[in-house]
């Protein structure tokens, strides 16, 4: 999360110096789409994850409905099975690796977000390569419609 949050800050430094060529720089017109699709993959392995712990989970489950022995507890807090203790572990660690994965992709989507906003924001100047370019003018009385022809 401070990596994340390090880096959001050093490309909002960098941002000062497009600032004066009024146009996105590169690392903002294509790391937002990075981000994004950094912030799409990160939260398909959260998934992943998330889905191998509830996998874990069931297992446990099941086994100590089937003999409630299984899953007695000894006076540290721990399942006295080493199979049920080993499958706990294996709960905790992929619950652990499913929120770390959220934590980056909320971080990714925030980036990309915040890189969507600004590259909104900023003022555009005209392509010098539109040859025409409609005219329109709104008076009291009438609209007009016309076309300017640049040379």
């Amino acid at each position: 999360m401070k990596r994340v949050t390090s880096l959001l800050l050093i490309l909002l430094a960098l941002s000062s110096t497009a600032a004066a060529a009024q146009q996105s720089p590169v690392w903002v017109k294509y790391g937002k789409w990075a981000l994004l699709a950094g912030s799409i993959g990160m939260n398909v392995l959260a998934a992943e994850s998330h889905h191998t712990a509830d996998q874990a989970f069931d297992e446990i489950r099941s086994r100590c409905f089937a003999n409630t022995d299984l899953c007695a507890l000894a006076p540290t807090g721990v399942y006295q099975d080493p199979e049920i203790e080993a499958l706990y572990q294996r709960t905790l660690h992929y619950d652990r690796r499913a929120r770390n994965w959220l934590i980056g992709g909320e971080a990714a989507l925030v980036g990309a977000g915040v890189m969507f906003i600004w590259e909104l924001s900023r003022p555009k100047a005209l392509p010098a390569n539109i040859p025409f370019e409609p005219d329109v003018s709104v008076t009291p009385h009438e609209t007009r419609l016309g076309l300017v022809v640049r040379f």
